[in-house]
């Protein structure tokens, strides 16, 4: 993709004094809903509102939105508040019907996105939009996938272009709905600096507790903006009600955000500083559950040495390991005296967790 610095335009056209903020229910569901919830958010940082209206279920039998009926709620919205309206749109039929009612901003879902055929039937009913259109990560971990949906879109002629961070699905039960994955929206950014990149908490957490934490470490790793599924009635909300903020705590979240500002030189190194200090962060606690899931097989292998009456300490498999290990790490810059010391204390911890297994 050439000229990515037209991407950023759209963004720095706003002229925000803050970062980004899309705000609304995960379904439009009635027009009275769709109304209440945008006169609470009117005036506040909120700078798209949003309602989904059509509704990609996982599974036939669930909510699937209102269908092009929810459009004219939108326009509503904007007529009676004077903020911009956004949705998603799934299909080329979708574009068509969002265009026509003047939607001014369109995102294209995870379940699109993993799909070559969909986003190039989607950028051909984008062709020459000047609308900005935002793109999620496909569900699953694939950077390559992302960017080819990105760059289809481009080719039809968008330039005001944005990418969504959403989560990636996982088999494995984790304490978020879909995992961050921060390496990957990091490598995103590092790769195409100025395609701006919004933090979808709702989605990641997929729990209302969560979304302060996860929204400020998108704030501090430099993400633009941030999409909040907000509802006044979040309990009682016709899908995803555990991941909704009503609007007062939405503002609550927003006000006690830190916001790292670059100003000057010096602000300059503290918010680069900051940046690397919450990626290593990030990396720490994957290290730490790498490890948590490293032990967890050891405690099988504890199990099985039991049962055999096998003793716990394998000299010839822990030297091979150890070899390998010491190779690896000079491979990425790592000194043989730092492998040796950090392998051989992984190797205690789980010695000691199949001694405990042996001796129980």
């Amino acid at each position: 993709m050439e000229n990515k610095k037209e991407m950023r335009t759209w963004l720095d056209d706003l002229n925000l004094s803050h970062p980004l903020v899309i705000a609304g229910p995960c379904s439009a569901e009635t027009e009275e809903q769709v109304l209440k919830i945008a006169h609470e958010l009117k005036g506040t940082d909120v700078s798209y509102f949003r309602a989904g209206i059509w509704k990609p279920r996982t599974r036939p039998g669930m909510f699937e939105g209102v269908g092009a009926l929810g459009l004219k709620w939108l326009q509503k919205v904007k007529e009676e508040t004077g903020m911009k309206i956004c949705t998603e749109v799934a299909n080329a039929a979708h574009v068509k019907l969002a265009l026509e009612h003047d939607v001014d901003m369109l995102w294209i879902g995870a379940r699109s996105t993993v799909s070559p055929f969909i986003m190039q039937e989607i950028a051909d009913a984008l062709e020459g939009t000047d609308k900005p259109v935002l793109v999620k990560n496909p569900v699953n971990p694939d950077l390559s996938l992302w960017l080819g949906g990105i760059e289809r879109i481009y080719k039809s002629g968008v330039k005001n272009i944005g990418a969504i961070h959403r989560g990636f699905s996982t088999y494995e039960k984790t304490k978020y709905r879909n995992i961050p994955e921060w390496q990957l929206a990091i490598e995103f950014q590092n790769r195409f600096p100025d395609i701006p990149l919004i933090n979808d908490p709702s989605h990641i957490t997929g729990n209302r507790d969560m979304i302060f934490d996860v929204s400020q470490t998108a704030l501090d790793l430099n993400f633009d903006g941030l999409m909040i599924e907000t509802h006044y009635d979040p309990e009682n909300a016709w899908s995803d009600a555990a991941q909704q903020v009503t609007p007062s705590s939405l503002i609550e979240i927003m006000k006690d955000l830190k916001i790292r500002k670059e100003s000057d030189t010096e602000e300059e190194y503290n918010r680069t500083l900051n940046n690397l200090r919450t990626q290593i962060d990030v990396i720490d606690n994957q290290i730490i559950e790498l490890l948590g899931k490293r032990m967890k097989s050891a405690d099988g292998i504890g199990l099985l040495k039991k049962q055999k009456n096998v003793s716990v300490l394998q000299s010839k498999r822990w030297n091979e390991i150890l070899g390998k290990m010491v190779w690896e790490g000079e491979q990425r810059g790592l000194s043989e005296e730092f492998i040796l010391k950090m392998f051989k204390a992984i190797h205690q911890e789980s010695i000691n967790h199949q001694e405990k297994i042996i001796k129980g």
